[in-house]
């Protein structure tokens, strides 16, 4: 049994193997139907608001021939007090895998413990691998040049740039996931937000040294870069602290005058929603070097991928 819950459960060969299979869905979309999930019913359990999560991930399986089962924690007995123990004995009786999108890694640990089907993680408090692999394959789009083959090793000694909320679960996503692929990672942000105990354990459970280094200097941390990225400063359930983390992450907005510090053929990234004039200037978010939008699609493609690779080790 295979499951997804964080950048490192596929090997740098499977990633490349991912890749590859993102670009053929993205490339054959319309034109022929792969069927994996042929006759199966998938939960999309979701804890959280969501858009693309949300979206991309129903007519992904949709389109790999299941049916999605849409969950609402708010509607389920786990708003009554019914455990995810007992939660995931009795979907498994009916379910072949589930998506979730929770706060807590701790849920989707204990869907896995107590399940037995597949279980992706579509965001926790601690991860979003299905963003990381996004974020990679829409560069390796571009970097490799269309040749899937190098969709893997055409990553390696890049560098990519993250401001602002560097101890977030995008940030430890592309801690994890730079140190798997070999990218170079340069984080920025106020001091107290580097990475935390539990994404250092990670790296160091996995077996990986990290790749990042840390600064309070954004500057420092965009020169060269190949990429830059950044997430919203006050993500949900933070709304309280939104006047201080405002105040203190102004220095490291994304902004013209920022991204000329970078490579000029540097590309800008943001896993979305946007805050124009908080994180990100309006100007870069429009600009020529935003692939947001690229981006954005793209979680389609990348979690259709994903799914499929799970259903074919299984």
């Amino acid at each position: 049994m295979r499951h997804f819950l964080k950048e490192t459960d596929f090997t740098r060969e499977e990633v490349a193997a991912v890749f590859a299979t993102a670009a053929s869905l993205k490339q054959g979309r319309g034109r022929f139907t792969p069927v994996p999930l042929d006759r199966q019913s998938w939960g999309l359990l979701f804890f959280k608001k969501s858009t693309r999560t949300r979206v991309s991930f129903q007519v992904g399986v949709h389109e790999l021939g299941g049916q999605p089962v849409m969950l609402s924690a708010d509607e389920m007995q786990l708003s009554r007090g019914e455990s995810v123990a007992d939660s995931a004995r009795v979907l498994s009786r009916y379910l072949h895998g589930m998506v979730i999108r929770c706060y807590s890694h701790e849920t989707l640990e204990d869907f896995v413990k107590h399940g037995t089907m597949p279980v992706v993680n579509a965001l926790s408090d601690f991860l979003h691998p299905c963003q990381l692999y996004t974020d990679f394959f829409t560069l390796a789009e571009r970097w490799c040049e269309g040749d899937t083959s190098k969709m893997g090793s055409c990553l390696r000694g890049r560098k990519i740039a993250f401001l602002g909320d560097t101890a977030c679960n995008v940030a430890n996503s592309f801690v994890l996931g730079c140190a798997h692929m070999g990218i170079e990672l340069a984080l920025s942000g106020p001091k107290g937000f580097e990475p935390g105990p539990e994404i250092l354990a990670q790296l160091k459970k996995d077996g990986l040294k990290p790749t990042y280094t840390f600064t309070s200097d954004p500057v420092e941390a965009v020169r060269g870069a190949d990429m830059v990225t950044t997430d919203v400063w006050v993500s949900m359930g933070m709304e309280a602290e939104k006047a201080e983390r405002l105040r203190i992450m102004q220095p490291y907005q994304v902004n013209a005058a920022l991204m000329k510090h970078a490579k000029p053929s540097a590309y800008f990234m943001h896993c979305l929603p946007a805050h124009p004039g908080e994180e990100v200037s309006l100007e870069v978010l429009e600009g020529p070097q935003s692939i947001v939008f690229d981006q954005a699609e793209n979680r389609l493609h990348v979690q259709k991928a994903i799914l499929s690779h799970l259903i074919g080790a299984r």
